[in-house]
């Protein structure tokens, strides 16, 4: 089996299950302790945040290790907005953040009639634009938040920029550096950052929360005299040695697997499109992460897609809303404005193979074939969009796909669009959330244009 989603947890590297091991027998007292077993586990404990420190780029006394990323997330909103209150409850976050930061933030919000979330928007890369980011910064912002790299595309946002645009309004800038930490450090003067040990081959249960000294920060909930009063109850310490241990290891070796994936990446970005007809690789082509990438597939189901990919032994992860429960695609791919159907988001763990990429590109058109012919999608890229329209071909066309979900508002308009001359149109009914990004997407991919939407109707203009 192919594991092709590290980015939603990377396998357990093997310093990590060595370390766990070893403390386990040497770390099991209480680190607060003065006995010999106690000082025999403090001397881990502090070991471990000393590495995680270095890795992080702050002083060991300005990080603290956290039960999860989200954990460590939601601590430091809670913490930043109640120091700063006197400052105001305004906070700016990126539109493609992750939810565990967006569901922060709007929660700190509800505490006050005066807060509100600005969401700064995003080009179709994913990435912000400082300027934009800067303007959005007010009198009464209390906390600024930008990812270091997005999780579901993988673009690199320009944190050094936005963190001296929030240090010249002399507000903190909270980084969520889940994704990127394990690659290197976030550059920049940020006041904030937060990781996750199990994104980077650590075990999970394991968060890092680093406040750089100066910063106001109020912990919220009672206090606890563990983790300088910021994180309460007993230290998992063989947990957090194994965490520390991982993010060394894996940091030694950085510079040299990045390259590495980045030449397997690059080759999926290029081949995909030759392969699969009617494909979206989207985010930002070179500053990404480097083994990270996301396509999307017109005319596919997303949850078959996977499903498929998953009997040929692949493990990949998906954005389209034909995966999620909610059945609305992810707030990042909306915010983007990209296709969204048959998303497929491939991030490839240390030690991936060449082979493996090679496989992979070798079924992936055959099982997108099998998935667009069980749907009935048109047969051929751009079918229907070339085709003449007969002499009495009515002006307007009107499809019905009301309670359909995607693909199926696509593929019906695909089948269609032939029917009506080129200046005729075609209305699509559709209530599915995904179409308001899927068919935009369609008209700019298959060169025709996009009239809008009103309601449930999205109007569609035949040029060719």
């Amino acid at each position: 089996m192919a594991y092709f989603d590290s980015a939603s947890s990377a396998p357990l590297h093997p310093v990590a299950h060595q370390a766990l091991q070893a403390a386990l027998d040497e770390g099991w007292a209480d680190p607060a302790r003065l006995y010999r077993e106690g000082r025999r586990a403090r001397l881990l404990l502090d070991a471990a945040r000393e590495a995680a420190a270095e890795a992080v780029g702050c002083r060991p006394d300005e990080l603290v290790f956290t039960p999860s990323g989200t954990y460590a997330v939601h601590s430091a909103v809670a913490g930043s907005l109640a120091g700063r209150r006197r400052v105001g409850a305004h906070v700016v976050v990126s539109a493609v953040e992750h939810s565990s930061v967006l569901h922060a933030a709007r929660t700190r919000v509800t505490d006050g009639a005066d807060a509100a979330v600005t969401e700064v928007e995003v080009d179709r890369t994913g990435a912000v634009d400082p300027a934009t980011y800067a303007a959005a910064l007010r009198a009464d912002t209390a906390l600024a938040c930008l990812q270091s790299a997005n999780h579901e595309v993988g673009t690199v946002q320009p944190v050094a920029a936005v963190a001296e645009a929030c240090r010249a309004a002399g507000v903190p800038l909270l980084v969520d550096a889940a994704q990127s930490l394990g690659w290197g450090p976030v550059d920049g003067a940020w006041s904030l950052l937060t990781a996750s040990a199990h994104k980077w081959g650590g075990p999970a249960g394991v968060g890092l929360l680093a406040v750089r000294k100066g910063v106001r920060f109020a912990p919220q909930g009672p206090l606890d005299e563990r983790e300088s009063g910021r994180v309460p109850g007993y230290e998992n310490l063989p947990a957090i040695v194994a965490a520390a241990a991982s993010l060394r290891a894996v940091r030694a070796r950085a510079e040299e697997e990045a390259a590495r994936l980045r030449v397997l990446v690059d080759r999926i970005r290029a081949r995909v499109p030759e392969l699969v007809p009617d494909v979206e690789v989207v985010g930002d082509p070179v500053r990404r992460l480097p083994h990270l990438v996301t396509f999307s597939c017109l005319y596919v189901d997303g949850e078959t897609l996977l499903h498929e990919l998953d009997r040929a032994e692949f493990s990949v992860s998906s954005g389209s809303s034909c995966t999620s429960s909610t059945l609305t695609p992810s707030h990042v791919l909306r915010a983007m404005g990209v296709l969204s159907e048959g998303n497929v988001r491939i991030s490839l763990p240390s030690g991936t193979a060449e082979a493996e990429v090679e496989r992979f590109l070798q079924v992936l058109p055959g099982v997108v074939a099998g998935v667009r012919e069980r749907l009935g999608a048109p047969a051929g890229a751009g079918a229907g969009a070339g085709d003449e329209a007969p002499q009495e071909a009515a002006a307007s066309l009107v499809v019905d796909t009301l309670g359909k979900l995607c693909p199926i508002p696509v593929i019906e308009l695909a089948k269609v669009i032939g029917d009506v001359p080129v200046g005729g149109t075609v209305t699509v009914l559709s209530d599915d959330e995904a179409a308001r990004l899927d068919i935009p997407a369609w008209c700019e991919m298959r060169g025709q244009e996009y009239g809008g939407r009103r309601g449930d109707a999205f109007l569609v203009r035949r040029l060719a």
